[in-house]
């Protein structure tokens, strides 16, 4: 309350969760490249979301972030077809379709820009996307199954005038109760999601489009 209580127009604080510590500066060419939005660098808008996706690791720690978007371009993306495929394609799931001038298009999107505001999707939710590109979803049963598992959204810092305008302000070690505590409600927020997504499932069925239908 007290980093937000001094934050200045067009500042916002962020959170990063990470499995150890970051060694100096942001960098956005380290990470996994089958992260959301590829090997960029990512946080979050919560600390008790950043915590929730490193509380399995001993060594966790949470950035403080001051992050100022004056002068930046920024893409923004919803609970949609168009985030879908984007996440899609950077996990590795639409190499069959990588050729396709519509997954072009959108990956040129994803990268015509400073950062992205988007929803996150984590393994779980990825396993849904990659239903709806094996076909066994259409789209809108998806989009509706995506939605009922809401985690919140992430930054994503794509350039580097973006890190520019980053900076690491505080640094928080996580202990063992504070990440056993996390754990478990991340543990019921799965139950409790897995149930929407059965709901979800059946009241949209057969309605929408499949993949190949899409990328016809």
């Amino acid at each position: 309350m007290f980093w937000r209580d001094d934050l200045k127009k067009h500042e916002k604080l962020l959170f990063h969760g990470a499995k150890s510590k970051i060694d100096g500066k942001i960098d956005i060419h380290r990470g996994r490249h089958n992260n959301d939005f590829g090997q960029r660098f990512y946080a979050g808008e919560s600390y008790e979301q950043a915590i929730s996706f490193v509380s399995g690791f001993e060594n966790s720690s949470v950035y403080y972030i001051c992050f100022n978007d004056d002068d930046l371009t920024c893409k923004r993306y919803e609970v949609n077809q168009e985030w879908m495929m984007t996440i899609a394609y950077y996990r590795g799931a639409l190499d069959e379709y990588k050729n396709h001038p519509v997954i072009k298009k959108i990956i040129e999107q994803s990268r015509a820009c400073d950062y992205i505001i988007a929803p996150i999707a984590d393994n779980r939710m990825f396993q849904i996307i990659n239903s709806f590109i094996e076909g066994e979803l259409t789209d809108e049963q998806c989009k509706h199954c995506l939605a009922a598992t809401n985690l919140g959204m992430q930054y994503i810092f794509v350039s580097e005038k973006a890190v520019s305008q980053a900076k690491l302000i505080e640094c928080c070690y996580i202990s063992q109760n504070e990440r056993e505590y996390y754990k478990n409600i991340r543990l019921e927020e799965s139950k409790l999601g897995a149930n929407k997504v059965k709901l979800a499932r059946k009241q949209y069925r057969g309605k929408g489009r499949y993949i190949d239908e899409i990328l016809v």
